[in-house]
């Protein structure tokens, strides 16, 4: 996939909407590692799945903003980049439980959280290379 054209710059409420949400998956990921002594997740779902599934939504968020909510403008550029402030992001997270009573860093935990990332990333390169494609079918016709 080629680089986009550049368009003006996006209003405050539309940026917002862009980042709005990845900023809220990365404020509730602070949030749930403050907490101290945290034993249970919801539905006794086990440490890992909860760590898997937060930045699985994280990496989902953060290539969604940077590629501006656009399934064309997801290159292998923006994947790379969400999925290194993602990966990124879980590494300072850990780094923060270090300082929370209770909690401590672990480099399965960040893996768990690297992981989760790419494969979110990887499932939206999927889909947006399938709606490119059905956008060039759609278009020769």
């Amino acid at each position: 996939m080629s680089e986009p054209p550049r368009g003006p710059a996006p209003t405050a409420s539309r940026w917002l909407w862009i980042w709005g949400p990845a900023i809220a998956q990365m404020t509730a990921i602070f949030v749930a590692s403050s907490i101290p002594n945290l034993t249970e997740l919801p539905l006794d779902m086990p440490d890992y799945v909860g760590h898997f599934i937060g930045y699985f939504l994280l990496g989902a968020l953060l290539v969604r903003a940077l590629a501006g909510a656009r399934w064309a403008n997801l290159t292998s550029r923006v994947a790379a980049m969400a999925w290194a402030a993602s990966a990124f992001y879980g590494a300072t997270d850990e780094g923060h439980q270090a300082f929370v009573p209770g909690r401590s860093p672990s480099m399965r935990d960040w893996m768990t959280d690297a992981i989760g990332a790419a494969a979110a990333i990887g499932l939206a390169w999927v889909i947006a290379t399938l709606v490119a494609r059905q956008r060039a079918r759609d278009r020769a016709v």
